[in-house]
């Protein structure tokens, strides 16, 4: 435990952002108890006990590690709040849906765990990586290149386009989300595209898939009725980025995630821009 830092000693954390973030901070030993989706920092998955998916968990066991604050995410995790609340659990659901929100929820766990110096230090080491990704599209922007139209797809069936960090981090990285009218909408129901013909109509150059742990099939996409002229489909622009690594509001996303959109539209930009 950290009996020289303030704040909670046995944290249970109900999505991996959080956890990362503490592990980031060297504050994991505070951490017992993740859930089962935990992939980051691997380790974790050996130290921790697993007590939730993401819309359920393991009341009872959480309870038994008699944890003094529970980390969750999301209106979609309410009913797991309500029962720990109800047994007298402290619990904070964060909401991040941006880049800034994702930001702030870093610095208020951080404090939180009286780490808000390192959480700062983090965070703005964070804004000057997303900074220089934006200074090195604006130099290709100035040789003449054209920034890729992106679809993001974070589900295949149905199609769901691109959650709002991620559509800010396909800018950042050079591209532009082909459905940027979707992204403000919090809830995958709402980025329904039910219509295919609307994203062949689009016409995106690049088609970044992560089906939420799903493998994504590119083979499958470029099958779909129409589709074969899309410009991705025709020039093979079709890349996975593993949900753990773009779709956890978290550390993940402002790093790895980020840094691999970077890279498929950059050598896009090269190549056909």
């Amino acid at each position: 435990m950290n009996p020289d830092r303030p704040g909670p000693q046995r944290i249970v954390c109900l999505t991996e952002e959080t956890t990362e973030w503490l592990y980031l901070l060297g504050q994991e030993s505070r951490i017992v108890g993740i859930s089962g989706y935990t992939v980051r920092p691997r380790r974790a998955r050996d130290e921790k006990p697993r007590v939730s998916a993401f819309l359920s968990a393991k009341i009872d066991k959480i309870l038994a590690l008699e944890p003094d604050c529970v980390f969750g995410f999301s209106d979609l995790q309410a009913d797991i709040a309500s029962s720990l609340i109800k047994a007298g659990v402290q619990v904070t659901v964060f909401n991040q849906r941006s880049i800034a929100e994702i930001h702030s929820m870093l610095f208020q766990v951080a404090a939180m765990v009286g780490c808000a110096d390192e959480g700062l230090a983090w965070i703005e080491a964070s804004r000057r990586r997303l900074d220089a990704i934006r200074a090195d599209v604006a130099a290709l922007q100035a040789e003449g290149r054209r920034r890729p139209r992106v679809f993001f797809e974070e589900w295949d069936e149905p199609a769901i386009s691109a959650i709002r960090w991620v559509s800010e981090l396909v800018g950042v990285a050079g591209g532009d989300d082909i459905f940027p009218e979707l992204a403000c909408q919090p809830m995958g129901r709402d980025r329904i595209i039910a219509d295919g013909a609307e994203i062949v109509r689009r016409a995106p150059d690049i088609i970044v898939g992560s089906w939420c742990g799903k493998k994504f099939r590119p083979e499958k996409v470029a099958a779909r009725p129409g589709w074969q002229d899309v410009p991705a489909v025709r020039h093979q622009q079709l890349f996975e980025i593993k949900s753990a690594d773009i779709l956890q509001p978290g550390p993940a996303a402002l790093t790895d995630g980020v840094d691999q959109l970077h890279r498929i539209v950059t050598r896009w930009m090269h190549t056909h821009g």
